[in-house]
């Protein structure tokens, strides 16, 4: 396992800094299908049917690898500078983080990895079937009320596009801080019937850190992670 500060992507945020009006909550509607909206407000997420890989990466490659809800990019850049052979493709709700992580990128000039301001309740369907070695969906919005389940990410349509996408022997990336989210989320990869799932331990995950890990490191929080892979038919 690597050490916690080569886990740490190091940022010079005197040359990047956040906004200061970086939230960690967008408007509820960044989080439903656009079909399911009554009226599509003027800041809701593009949606896209297809992309062009050579106008969204500076190597103009496709992408390799998927960080659903990138939020402030931190595991984003870290992990696509471990990697400088894979293409990495952020994707979150929140237009100012996009804009901070593809300012640091063009800045930086880092050509495997981009932000995009999109919402996944639309799906994912500008990715290419079976084409996605590994999926990161790390410390989500729980969403803990009961009304606001319906707001999360992570159900059977996200699964059954998750599954599409993934390569015969891609994997699913999950870690969160609190147990009901583990909870729930290993319920409903247990009923898809679509993947194996093995819980793993930080020696056996050796990942770049997220913001919300190093939170939870500080604060001597227990985290959960899974890594589930995809059963082929």
């Amino acid at each position: 396992m690597l050490p916690l500060n080569k886990r740490q992507f190091q940022v010079d945020f005197t040359k990047y800094p956040y906004p200061d009006k970086l939230r960690h909550h967008v408007t509820s509607h960044n989080y439903f299908a656009v079909e399911d909206l009554k009226v599509v407000p003027p800041n809701y997420p593009p949606i896209y049917k297809s992309l062009d890989w050579s106008d969204i990466f500076l190597n103009e490659k496709k992408p390799d690898r998927l960080d659903i809800g990138c939020g402030k990019g931190i595991f984003l850049l870290g992990i696509a500078h471990q990697n400088p052979d894979k293409n990495y493709l952020g994707i979150e709700v929140r237009d100012t983080a996009v804009d901070w992580i593809n300012n640091y990128i063009n800045g930086e000039s880092v050509p495997n990895c981009r932000a995009l301001f999109f919402s996944v309740a639309n799906g994912i369907p500008f990715i290419e079937s079976e084409s996605i070695e590994a999926i990161y969906y790390l410390f989500p919005d729980p969403w803990p009320k009961n009304r606001h389940h319906k707001r999360r990410a992570f159900n059977f349509k996200f699964l059954e596009e998750i599954y599409r996408v993934l390569k015969s022997d891609g994997k699913l990336f999950l870690a969160t801080d609190l147990d009901y989210v583990d909870e729930y989320q290993t319920k409903l990869l247990i009923q898809s019937k679509k993947f194996n799932i093995s819980e793993v331990n930080d020696e056996e995950w050796n990942l770049p850190i997220t913001n919300k890990e190093s939170f939870c490191i500080k604060h001597d929080i227990k985290t959960f992670k899974k890594i589930c892979t995809k059963i082929n038919f």
